[in-house]
């Protein structure tokens, strides 16, 4: 006599499933869910049942979002965006990055030595490119004008 699994459900079969590969917010596996046409009420089910196992969490979510995005060498606007993207709250999302304690101004030397090496740009083009890049990638202005400066890529006068 076959076994009766606990969950016979779609939705969290496939929920199951894609918690295996990697965390996924709670938004990111209901869009996924309705994508794949499963019922809205059934994959809201699925997902309270997860949550209330601990199998899916959006604070560990998070912790995982923040840990890959700066060791990816983003800032902590693009990460706050994307954590807001994701459906966690503005509050949470600072507590979860104030928790990572990331050094920023080293971040930002790494990875301006990963991109350009470390020879110093070579005029105020290649300087603003620099700073230009670290603000598209998430850098408050303050710190890239503070490593920019210091790593003689530039003053803050000639970056505005």
């Amino acid at each position: 006599m076959p076994r009766e699994r606990p969950h016979s459900s779609s939705a969290y079969d496939k929920a199951i499933g894609l918690l295996v590969r990697r965390e996924h917010s709670a938004r990111e596996l209901k869009s996924k869910l309705a994508r794949k046409g499963l019922d809205a009420g059934e994959s809201a089910a699925a997902l309270a049942d997860l949550q209330a196992k601990d199998f899916q969490s959006d604070a560990r979510f998070g912790q995982m979002l923040v840990r890959t995005r700066i060791a990816g060498g983003y800032g902590p606007r693009w990460i706050l965006a994307e954590l807001r993207q994701h459906g966690i709250a503005e509050d949470v999302a600072q507590v979860l990055l104030d928790a990572a304690e990331p050094d920023w101004p080293a971040l930002v030397r790494d990875l301006v030595r990963r991109r350009y090496g470390a020879k110093p740009a070579a005029g105020l083009a290649e300087r603003r490119k620099r700073a230009a890049f670290l603000l598209r990638r998430g850098f408050d202005p303050a710190t890239v004008q503070s490593v920019t400066r210091t790593e003689g890529l530039g003053s803050a006068d000639e970056l505005d």
